[in-house]
Parts: structure tokens; sequence; C-alpha cells
């Protein structure tokens, strides 16, 4: 697949770049530029980034940075079951729990909501740091929605991280899913109360909380252009009925 003439590699995080080493100068160089793509569109075009991925991981498939882009390029595709193996190769080789929670989301997106529930009460789980350990409870949230078991989901959410007014990346995300986890309940004024604190926390725009307030509160969205068009329409057939009708 074509690389862009700006990119260079060098854009890697150094711990990758690390990894490379093993390899020869040219070989590191073609796998780093394919894992910078991977990166840059891993969220605007997953497509293409699944394609560079497996570019990548035919040119180093023993390297485990590589394994791991693979296994994202695969879930953001919804390909569950190569990401699961890729992160599983990932994990063999680097020996880290890192990669646990979305291995546990794999479960899921495979259509085995136990499994993932059962890797939520393993003992990797306590190795994981703060954001990996909510980053498992969203997860095993999740699984329980997907076993039919929506008050268990609000439970599941319900932890010190959730009460706690400090902001941190995984802040907005666990209030979203809180929120969504009342309002599939009926709860709907907490579901209200919780998304305006997931769009109060939610700095990156990172989820729709300002569309499910508005939905709440009833308010509907209309779209400009549409809204032009609809305009330009009525002002046509004005003229048209101004013109009076066609004479012989």
């Amino acid at each position: 697949m074509p690389i862009p003439e700006d990119v260079t590699g060098d854009e890697i995080d150094k711990d990758v770049r690390q990894e490379l080493l093993s390899l020869p100068k040219t070989l590191a160089e073609d796998v780093a530029k394919n894992l910078v793509m991977v990166a840059k569109l891993l969220d605007e075009d997953p497509e293409k980034a699944y394609g560079y991925s497996r570019v990548a991981l035919r040119l180093a498939s023993r390297v485990a940075a590589v394994r791991e882009a693979a296994g994202f390029a695969a879930y953001a595709v919804g390909k569950y079951s190569e990401a699961l193996a890729e992160f599983r190769a990932a994990r063999r080789m680097t020996g880290s729990v890192e990669l646990w929670p979305v291995m546990a989301d794999c479960e899921r997106g495979l259509g085995r909501p136990e499994k993932a529930m059962a890797m939520a009460g393993e003992p990797e789980v306590q190795k994981l740091d703060k954001a990996g350990q909510v980053e498992m409870r969203l997860v095993a949230a999740g699984a329980r929605r997907d076993m039919g078991q929506a008050d268990a989901a609000v439970v599941t959410l319900q932890s010190p991280e959730l009460a706690s007014s400090a902001v941190h990346p995984w802040t907005a995300r666990l209030r979203y899913a809180y929120a969504d986890a009342l309002l599939a309940v009926g709860r709907e004024d907490e579901a209200r109360e919780w998304f305006a604190k997931a769009l109060e926390a939610d700095q990156g725009g990172t989820t729709d909380a300002s569309d499910r307030l508005a939905e709440l509160d009833g308010v509907e969205f209309t779209d400009a252009l549409d809204e032009a068009d609809e305009l330009d329409e009525a002002a046509d057939e004005g003229a048209r009925d101004d013109e009076g009708p066609a004479k012989d």
C-alpha cells in the first residue's frame, strides 16, 4: 500500500522504535511507516488502517508492537476473532496485562459475554492501572447488558471513580456509560443528570452526550442545508404562482 511522502516512520512512539531495532534498518523503516499509517487512519478510515496493519504484520510478525497494532486495526473493523488472536500474541511476547480489557471486549464481540465477565474476575484485572480497571468495568457492564442484566450493569458501573469529581481521560466515557445504563432501566431523570455530567467532562468530544441530552429534553435538530433547500423550493413555487396560468 502507498505511503505518503511526508510519513517518515520517525513519528512512532519511542518504545515502538526501540522494539524495531531488532530488525534490519530498511525493514524497520518500512514497518515503522506502516505503523504510522495505522495510527493515523484508525479512527477516520479503519479499513485502510487494517490494510496497512496487514502489511506491517507480513513484514514483522515477531514484533509485539506490530501484533498489537494489527489487533487494534482488526478490532476497529469488527474482526474480533482475528483481533483477539493478535492481542493474545502480543501479550505472550510482552507479558503485559494492558490488553486484558480489549481482549474481554473481543469476547463480547464474538457473542461470548459470559467469557468477558469471567475475565473481569481474573487476577489480571488487579494488575491494571486505574485507566485499565475503568476500561474493564465498562466492558463488564456491557457484558451484563448483553446478557439481559440491565440492572446489574448499573451496579457494575457504580464505583469510586464514578463518584469522584476529578476529571480523567476516561471520566466522560464512564459517566456516559452509567447514564446510558440508567436510561436502559427507565431511570430517565438520573440518566439526564449523568449525561450532563458526562458532557461536562467531555473536553475532547469523545461522546455524543449533548445529543443524548437534547433527545431527553425533546429538542429536535434540523439540517441547515435541508432547511435552505425547502426555502428555495417554496420560493420557486411562489414564483410560479405569481406568473399565473400559461396563455395560449
